[in-house]
């Protein structure tokens, strides 16, 4: 896979909570120089970096409901129209964990369809599972509720939980969703290797604090983050 390529559709993400306005506006300078599909912030950067990549084609991607998904759906599909109006052109929302865990579907498929409502015509949803606190059939069930409620994307991780991303994670959310549904892989993708091999998996996004290691094929030390 071509650099240009990869880099495409890697999110250039920066959500740490002790983030400052320097780092963020290096952050959207970084993506416009290696052309990375967007950035990816905590809402309160978003006014900044809409401002920063104004004009570009790289997108401005945030987080609701980040990172325990256990907010109410309204409160996310809140979140999502205010994101929207500050610039947010792509949103990664995180699922109502424990709902999904004690089998009540309903409640997720609403947390999830609110939120695709909110952004309807205005913003792509990347629906994030949390993989590495479900099993085989709850990632399975958190997919195709994902699907049936309209999301764009489904996503394996925030980066702040137990685990990342996997290849069997990635590989089963492909088979279960489809071709026609993005699959974005998250948490631990630090280097071009890895990049690669979550592509082969199926992912068609990336997202990684490590995006230029992963383009200039920079050899990966003892980094850790998203």
């Amino acid at each position: 896979m071509s650099t240009q390529s990869l880099a495409g559709i890697i999110d250039h993400t920066l959500l740490k909570a002790e983030t400052n306005k320097a780092e963020i506006i290096q952050l959207c300078k970084e993506a416009l120089e290696y052309k990375f599909a967007s950035v990816c912030i905590n809402p309160t950067w978003i006014r900044t970096c809409a401002e920063q990549l104004k004009g570009s084609e790289v997108k401005v991607c945030t987080v609701i409901g980040f990172p325990l998904g256990a907010t109410l759906p309204e409160v996310k599909a809140f979140e999502t129209k205010k994101a929207i109006e500050d610039g947010a052109t792509e949103v990664d929302m995180v699922i109502n964990i424990g709902a999904l865990k004690e089998g009540d579907n309903a409640l997720v498929e609403r947390d999830i369809a609110a939120v695709v409502e909110a952004a309807k015509g205005k913003a792509l949803v990347k629906v994030i599972i949390e993989t590495c606190y479900l099993t085989e059939e709850e990632m399975v069930r958190a997919c195709v509720i994902s699907k049936n409620a309209g999301a764009d994307y489904v996503k394996t991780s925030t980066g702040f939980g137990s685990g990342g991303a996997t290849i069997n994670d990635v590989e089963l959310m492909r088979k279960t969703v489809g071709p026609e549904m993005g699959v974005k892989a998250s948490g631990g993708v630090r280097d071009h290797q890895a990049a690669v091999e979550m592509v082969t998996a199926g992912a068609t996004r990336i997202g990684t604090s490590n995006g230029i290691k992963i383009v200039t094929k920079e050899a990966s030390g003892t980094s850790s983050g998203y």
